[in-house]
């Protein structure tokens, strides 16, 4: 599903240059469902926004799903990025004035999807987050964890290949964050490749493996045996 080679990425900061990721070769099957691990600066973040085509590397390559990531202006990163990924952000970037019926519409909507189709699929990604009864509130009127719930929902319902959580338990307490883990392993025990960036053991704990950074290169890359979040809410 995703396979880096080599990889390397630097930003210039005045006359330096900053090499912040040092020849990352990583690989993602299809059904996975991986932790980032790393302290500040150690490139975690650098890299998931070049799996999400959000910054472009310098060298080496970088396929998803088959399709070499190559050369992307903004138009075509954004038409993969829709069709390919699936993003869950710590502070939930759901739109303040839109309910969350249409928070979770928005990706369908760059789609061209139909309205009746969009109004259809969002509520069907509402429901299977639990938050059906909560489609026409608006993002101040939830709660965190619903708000976070929201986020999945609408990162669900483009159908991407992969999800990209980043620090997605950050701005939650320990209970909310055990049920938001919960609902991604459910997620991905149907199938869908997940990866979370996160700083957290017991949250890395419940996903199947772990690559840990440090100064830009992979010190560390095993699976586990999965915690269940179940056991913890």
């Amino acid at each position: 599903m995703i396979e880096i080679k080599n990889l390397h990425k630097s930003y210039k900061i005045g006359k330096n240059e900053l090499h912040v990721l040092k020849g990352i070769n990583f690989s993602v099957e299809s059904g996975e469902m991986v932790a980032i691990m790393g302290s500040s600066g150690s490139g975690k973040s650098t890299l998931l926004n070049i799996i999400g085509m959000l910054d472009i590397l310098d060298s080496g390559t970088y396929t998803l799903d088959g399709v070499p990531i190559v050369e992307l202006n903004e138009t075509k990163a954004a038409k993969y990025r829709n069709r390919f990924l699936g993003f869950i952000f710590q502070s939930f970037n759901l739109i303040s004035y839109k309910t969350a019926l249409e928070n979770v519409a928005l990706p369908l909507y760059y789609q061209k999807i139909s309205r009746k189709e969009r109004e259809s699929k969002s509520m069907h990604y509402l429901e299977k987050v639990g938050l059906s009864n909560w489609a026409a509130h608006l993002p101040n009127e939830l709660s965190g964890g619903q708000k976070q719930r929201v986020a999945i929902a609408r990162a669900l319902a483009a159908e991407p290949k992969v999800l990209l959580a980043d620090e997605p338990t950050g701005a939650l307490d320990s209970k909310t964050s055990y049920e938001v883990m919960q609902l991604l392993q459910q997620i991905n025990d149907e199938g869908k490749t997940i990866l979370v960036v996160t700083h957290e053991e017991d949250i890395a704990k419940m996903c199947k493996r772990i690559v840990n950074l440090k100064d830009g290169v992979i010190i560390n890359d095993e699976k586990i045996n999965q915690k269940r979040a179940i056991d913890y809410v």
